[in-house]
């Protein structure tokens, strides 16, 4: 992630994926976030979806004036949500495609950026969750399309959601969908043309 940002250092941290919980629950996991992010080199500064849920150029102005956008896990459909009702769904696809910055994450945020959310429900990523502040709508099932395949986070890792993900596993393969199974320390880097996963 330091060599896609060549030494920039600005970055936005997005926890809507944790909305679900409750607030000091949020807020402990937002400083634990924080510290992580600076313990490698970055500038972090929490990018609070729902604060651009009522639509405008702000969100863009923000997104433009930062290096890379940091994505926490969590409820994957909560997510879906917060970045389809703030817009940044449409502008983190037009950014990444101009190049203007890196996306990075674990867990939901490798999950949004493939091709399908189908698959994934389960006990965490309960697709009719509604946190508060959220508009009502039907459940998003579409990823960012930022990848050519569905992602399968934490598969057979010492992990509470692992036995779920080997059900998301087998619906991709008796539904033929394309996808990646991505053990926990592994990780999807696309550099330009070249997407591998490493770790």
């Amino acid at each position: 992630m330091r060599r896609l940002l060549g030494g920039r250092t600005r970055a936005a941290l997005v926890m809507n994926a944790y909305d679900f919980q409750d607030a000091d629950t949020r807020a402990a996991s937002t400083e634990r976030e924080i510290a992580q992010l600076r313990s490698v080199g970055l500038a972090p500064e929490e990018l609070d979806l729902r604060e651009f849920f009522d639509g405008g150029n702000a969100l863009r102005k923000t997104l433009e004036n930062v290096d890379l956008v940091y994505i926490r896990g969590g409820n994957t459909f909560v997510l879906r949500r917060a970045l389809r009702h703030s817009g940044a769904d449409a502008l983190l696809q037009e950014l990444l495609a101009a190049d203007r910055l890196v996306l990075g994450g674990y867990s939901a945020a490798a999950c949004i950026a493939g091709t399908t959310l189908r698959g994934i429900a389960g006990h965490v990523d309960d697709p009719e969750h509604l946190p508060e502040g959220y508009p009502e709508g039907p459940v998003l099932w579409d990823g960012l399309g930022l990848l050519s395949f569905a992602v399968a986070p934490h598969y057979r890792s010492d992990h509470p959601e692992s036995d779920e993900i080997e059900e998301t596993v087998r619906h991709y393969i008796d539904h033929h969908e394309p996808f990646v199974a991505l053990r926990d320390g592994q990780a999807i880097v696309v550099d330009g043309d070249d997407v591998r996963v490493v770790g």
